[in-house]
């Protein structure tokens, strides 16, 4: 016999029994996102390689060594999205969203990058992300920081912390880069080889690197905050003010720049300690450059995105579940006439109680396999349509949870009602 196939390495099956958790969690993430009028845009999962490229930067290790690139028919170079910054702006610049106007978007769906699959990071992993483009100010940095809060508690994730940056403008950057190349080569042997490797080509991924032996260097390199451009200092402080008063914590982190190149200004990260080594829950930033970039009109851009399994994980932690799956009733149809008119039986009852959970007996059985079954899905009720029932239009209804109550009958007309009362009043 062959053997089975499995799961590519890092892209994980999301289980019945786990997905309900997930829903809860998307559900919850539309609403918050609904209640700041962010509109949805739906992307595609494959872009131009260049795409990326220009946008994350030909010198992140997203680019060079994480991306899933390959060459379509035609010879042109396609990427599985690694990100959805990129996409949502190239769609907004294709479609003509970003003439004179202001847009708050978001997307869901998977993302890919070739990474050591660990807890908390995967091959294939999902995203909720929101952009806002239009906007220059400081209060779309603090409108965005304060939806991602309103969301943690929404959700009862309570550990967690706000950590904040500024870039400056390209400008101030470029001058600081320059200063903390010269710093890292008087520190160079010290360096550990991926941070050799960035200090020509990209030194302010050094700040950001995770390796505790380079901590004591990192520690001694000098502060981008203290050679912020004067403009972004008034921005830096007007958004420290507005969370300030929107009674919203924050760190100042100044080692915090982001892995990617298109970022500016405002840089932010939602932190946990609960996760090990992946505590990032939520990042993003400014990106004011990045539109113009990619070829529109100069147009402000803000975002983030926030990564689903570290967020399911936390929350299954915790203890929480999402919305039950599991039947509210089975419906058991017992005998030929009872086979014959469970369907239609079945599709009354859920057009009557439109909420209820209400799984029909399919694949046959006599009544004891039926009963077995109905027990097993948990459902609170077993509905049993046999011959009698057929003929006098009844069903009866026993409890499967609750030894103490009996078995009633009821004129099917009146079912639905019952189930609701007596099925949808309890926690489920």
């Amino acid at each position: 016999m062959a053997k089975p196939f499995q799961a590519i390495r890092g892209m994980n099956d999301i289980l019945p029994a786990e997905s309900a958790l997930w829903q809860a969690l998307e559900t919850t993430a539309r609403e918050v996102l609904a209640a700041y009028s962010y509109q949805e845009i739906r992307l595609p999962l494959v872009e131009k390689t260049e795409l990326f490229a220009r946008s994350i930067g030909e010198v992140t290790d997203i680019v060079e060594k994480e991306m899933y690139t390959f060459d379509d028919r035609n010879g042109e170079s396609l990427t599985l999205r690694p990100e959805g910054t990129a996409g949502c702006v190239r769609a907004s610049i294709e479609h003509g969203l970003l003439h004179n106007q202001i847009q708050r978007l978001w997307y869901i769906g998977p993302m890919f990058r070739y990474e050591k699959p660990q807890r908390g990071r995967y091959r294939q992993f999902h995203q909720i992300g929101a952009e806002a483009y239009g906007m220059v100010g400081p209060d779309i940095d603090a409108e965005l920081i304060s939806l991602t809060a309103r969301l943690w508690r929404r959700l009862g994730i309570r550990e967690v912390t706000l950590q904040l940056n500024s870039l400056g403008s390209s400008a101030a950057r470029a001058a600081y880069r320059e200063q903390l190349v010269a710093y890292f080569t008087t520190r160079q042997g010290e360096l550990d080889e991926d941070s050799q490797r960035r200090l020509q080509t990209n030194p302010l991924r050094i700040l950001d690197s995770k390796n505790p032996a380079m901590q004591p260097v990192i520690a001694e390199a000098p502060s981008l905050l203290d050679h912020l451009d004067a403009e972004s200092q008034a921005h830096f402080a007007a958004l420290q003010d507005l969370l300030d008063r929107a009674g919203i914590a924050y760190d100042i982190n100044p080692r915090l720049v982001r892995g990617l190149d298109y970022y500016s200004q405002t840089v932010f990260e939602w932190v946990t300690n609960t996760l090990g080594a992946q505590g990032t829950l939520c990042a993003g930033g400014r990106y004011d450059g990045l539109i113009e970039q990619l070829g529109g009109s100069a147009t402000g851009g803000i975002g983030f995105a926030m990564g689903l399994e570290r967020l399911v994980a936390m929350l299954a932690a915790a203890g929480r579940s999402g919305a039950d799956s599991v039947p509210h009733a089975y419906l058991i149809a017992v005998g030929d006439a009872a086979q014959r008119t469970v369907l239609a039986l079945a599709e009354r009852l859920r057009d009557a109680g439109p909420a209820l959970r209400l799984r029909m007996n399919c694949g046959g059985g006599g009544f004891k396999a039926q009963f077995r079954r109905a027990d097993h899905s948990g459902a609170q009720f077993a509905l049993i349509l046999g011959e009698d029932e057929v003929n006098a239009g009844t069903v009866a209804i026993k409890p499967l949870r609750d030894a103490q109550s009996p078995q009633i009958t009821l004129p099917q007309d009146q079912v639905a009602a019952w189930l609701c009362v007596a099925a949808l009043s309890k926690v489920s």
